[in-house]
């Protein structure tokens, strides 16, 4: 056994002399990047499909937990492939040109971006949907940052909560099939399942009836 300990105490220091060498740095970036994404992806995306599961899907406790560890998988998978894949590109560009650029980003995470997360699929829809919203913002305050927009003399906060608010509803009731099918889920139930009960039980307890009456 204590050899075994010795090995072991060995093995550490090794691994933890590697971890200083400077040369292999951009290396164990990647590899750390690829660890890190793929605990990140399962710590957002767990937590929200057991919620939209278990609220929104039918079918046996069998077939919902699958349905949630293959989108906590997709998701974990995805963010790991595409950490890795944008730190080794951008390790590469700083390599051969001698230093790191803003274009080197750009097109590391564009390269990134269609190889990990190009198709359509639930899981891409929704993380593509979720950036494309901060970047909006994003470049709304850079565009003020950098004088091309005048600063506003207000907050324009509550202007855009409307409009985005407006739009979204205007679309929900008039053209569904437009909005990607999570929120169209949300938002059948709180708008649509509100105007429907039949006594005390769906009105206060539960949404929807199970029985027969």
């Amino acid at each position: 056994m204590a050899g075994g300990g010795d090995a072991l105490r060995a093995l550490l220091r090794a691994a933890n002399a590697l971890l200083q060498q400077h040369r292999y740095r951009a290396a164990l970036a990647v590899l750390k990047g690829f660890r890190n994404g793929a605990v990140y992806g399962a710590k957002i995306r767990g937590p929200h499909a057991l919620v939209m599961t278990f609220l929104f899907k039918s079918g046996s406790l069998r077939e919902k937990l699958k349905s949630i560890a293959r989108a906590t998988y997709t998701h974990s998978r995805n963010l790991a492939y595409f950490v890795s894949t944008y730190k080794g590109l951008m390790a590469l560009q700083s390599r051969l040109q001698g230093k790191k650029i803003p274009f080197h980003s750009f097109f590391a995470a564009c390269i990134g971006g269609w190889l990990v997360f190009g198709e359509n699929n639930p899981i891409n829809s929704q993380i593509i949907m979720y950036l494309l919203s901060r970047i909006l913002f994003g470049l709304s305050r850079l565009a003020v940052e950098k004088g091309y927009v005048p600063q506003p003399k207000q907050d324009p906060f509550p202007l855009i909560a409307a409009l985005i608010w407006g739009t979204v509803l205007w679309l929900f009731e008039y053209h569904r099939q437009t909005l990607q099918p999570s929120l169209q889920s949300s938002m059948t139930y709180l708008y649509d399942d509100s105007n429907v009960w039949h006594d005390i039980s769906d009105f206060l307890i539960y949404n929807k009836r199970t029985d027969s009456k």
